[in-house]
């Protein structure tokens, strides 16, 4: 079916009270794994490009996008193509063209008032040019040289009043926030806070994005979405399958040359994860 646009999935999601599942892309058989385990879930999905990952295909953001969108159209349920943490404004100002209809543009590292106005800069350009601009907000420093905490680093929090305040002032249509769970979690032992999710939920008048979601426990994932969680990002969670497969397979076949023999299995590791967490997260 054809591409589907972030924010329309976003907006089905709420509606129906459910969660919007959004995994990475790294490489093409990452892609491949995300639209055949949706299609297994029987759920929409959304195919999340970082800006890492457009680095390691060598800074060239189409030929990846483009796949990933070919892909979504063979797809027989609903994704969609989001460009995740864009640091860099000529990235983003190369989404439009790429297929993408949303970004996330980061600028957390920044000091609270050069967040903002850099965020409500990136998002007035995106609404001019389609694009449902995400954001970021953790807990907020800068006070007394106090650098910015990252919004997933341990122990950090989202304040319910200053989300609200910088959402008003930054125009932005989603905003990921920080809630107990971090990047790159090898184990799921995060602790999500629900009390909080809910009063962010009550604050806030766009969905809530929750960053880090493959060290949450399944039962953690299905509240915070109760609680108010929308779009629920997962990356580590799809390696950790991949490389386990790759691994089994070369201590079985350590002779193997063929990247076939093991990617085959892998891919298909991956997908199973993705069914799984995408029927958590979607309530299916």
């Amino acid at each position: 079916m054809p591409l589907a646009r972030t924010s329309e999935l976003l907006a089905d999601a709420a509606s129906r009270g459910c969660g919007l599942p959004a995994f990475n892309v790294i490489t093409l058989e990452h892609a491949e794994a995300i639209a055949a385990g949706a299609e297994l879930a029987g759920t929409p999905a959304v195919l999340q490009l970082s800006q890492n990952a457009v680095a390691f295909h060598g800074g060239r953001v189409l030929p990846i996008a483009r796949a990933c969108a070919e892909l979504a159209a063979a797809c027989r349920v609903p994704l969609s193509l989001h460009l995740d943490h864009v640091e860099e404004f000529d990235l983003l100002r190369e989404a439009p063209a790429a297929g993408f209809s949303s970004a996330m543009y980061d600028a957390s590292a920044l000091p609270p008032a050069e967040n903002v106005k850099a965020t409500a800069e990136a998002a007035a350009w995106a609404h001019r040019h389609g694009l449902h601009l995400e954001a970021e907000l953790g807990r907020v420093g800068g006070k007394d040289g106090e650098p910015p905490l990252s919004a997933h680093a341990p122990g950090a929090r989202t304040d319910p009043a200053e989300a609200a305040g910088y959402v008003a002032d930054t125009g932005v249509d989603a905003l990921a926030v920080a809630v107990g769970s971090s990047h790159a979690m090898t184990t799921r032992t995060a602790e999500l806070d629900l009390d909080l999710i809910r009063r962010l939920a009550a604050a806030v008048p766009v969905p809530l994005v929750l960053h880090g979601s493959s060290g949450v426990p399944d039962e953690a994932l299905a509240a915070a979405v109760a609680a108010g969680m929308v779009k629920v990002n997962i990356g580590t969670a799809l390696n950790l399958a991949f490389t386990a497969a790759v691994r089994r397979h070369l201590a079985q076949d350590p002779a193997v040359t063929d990247p076939r023999r093991y990617l085959t299995p892998a891919r298909a590791g991956a997908a199973e994860t993705v069914a799984h967490l995408a029927r958590v997260v979607s309530g299916g």
